[in-house]
């Protein structure tokens, strides 16, 4: 099974940066898609941004498209969110998923991280 540790959150002003990282372990890392979901108190786990196997292709929300970009170090065996222009709408638990397949669905994923608390004040 794969398991997935975020970290990298915390509390930021608006307009700041965060990079969260998600560290996978398992042999098969670098045949997984990966992604970033986030959820907000009383909201649904919504899609943030995915990427494939070779990190040579993205996808993003509209609400994060150009100011968050995510990658991956198959090496490390590690996925990078990094978010710039922070805005308190931001503000969420971000969870790192993985699977065979990609999506924008949290059904789409099989494997999860514990998540990790952002909160960007104004």
């Amino acid at each position: 099974q794969v398991q997935l540790v975020e970290s990298g959150g915390g509390l930021v002003q608006a307009g700041d940066s965060l990079r969260l990282s998600c560290a996978a372990t398992g042999r098969t890392f670098t045949t997984l898609f990966m992604a970033w979901f986030r959820q907000a108190p009383g909201k649904e786990r919504e899609f943030v941004a995915s990427i494939n196997w070779s990190g040579r292709s993205t996808f993003y929300a509209d609400s994060v498209k150009g100011r968050f970009t995510i990658s991956r170090d198959n090496a490390k065996n590690t996925v990078y969110l990094q978010m710039n222009s922070l805005k308190p709408e931001d503000t969420a638990v971000y969870y790192c998923a993985a699977d065979r397949s990609s999506g924008t669905r949290p059904k789409d994923y099989d494997y999860w991280g514990q998540g990790t608390q952002v909160t960007v004040s104004s």
